[in-house]
């Protein structure tokens, strides 16, 4: 990390922050039956599937999890300079009459969300999508806002929100890189071109 960096949630802040998600996901959604849990990659689906993991083991109930690339989704895709690297969309249940929760690991121009649910729709029409999100970093370019958040923080424009899980990065962590130049040259959570990682979202 930079001497320009601040840690937002460490492992036990951010087991916090995913059971609190839960809980708030679980306390709307009176029918735990009717949800589905769709994360968007690479960190939001590992984190999608951690609240699936809790409220099987809060309600007994199995909720499908979805896993959903929204890379050529994107409004932006055809101004960027380098290709996207595809990853794999796997919705395998329907999605009609269903709760859906789709998971992000952090809101930003809400750009992403934005894509995640053209993609949804063309996957069928559930009753309803809620957004949870880990991080609200603010600077909306789009009338987009979450449901659920497990911590809001102030950024400006030019800093970069890094989101770490175990199970893709070996560890829990989030923190923020200050400035964009400083930032730049350091990234220890991407290591494809583009992907759901910590990058400068989205």
């Amino acid at each position: 990390m930079t001497v320009n960096t601040e840690i937002i949630l460490d492992e036990k802040k951010m087991k916090r922050a995913i059971t609190r998600l839960t809980h708030e996901i679980l306390e709307h959604n009176t029918d735990p039956k009717s949800l589905a849990i769709i994360g968007i990659v690479t960190r939001g689906a590992h984190l999608a599937k951690r609240i699936a993991a809790l409220i099987k083991e809060l309600e007994d109930i199995e909720v499908p999890v979805g896993l959903m690339d929204i890379s050529l989704y994107r409004d932006d895709v055809h101004s960027k300079l380098d290709q996207p690297i595809v990853q794999a969309t796997e919705i395998l249940f329907e999605l009609g009459n269903r709760n859906v929760i789709l998971v992000d690991d952090v809101l930003y121009t809400g750009r992403t969300i934005r894509a995640a649910l053209s993609q949804i729709v063309d996957f069928g029409r559930p009753s309803t999508v809620q957004l949870a999100e880990l991080v609200d970093r603010g600077h909306r370019e789009l009338p987009i806002k979450a449901d659920f958040v497990g911590v809001n923080i102030p950024t400006a424009r030019d800093d970069r929100v890094v989101v770490e899980v175990k199970e893709k990065d070996g560890r829990d962590l989030v923190y923020v890189e200050k400035g964009g130049k400083a930032a730049a040259t350091k990234e220890p959570a991407q290591k494809k071109k583009i992907s759901k990682t910590g990058r400068a979202k989205k």
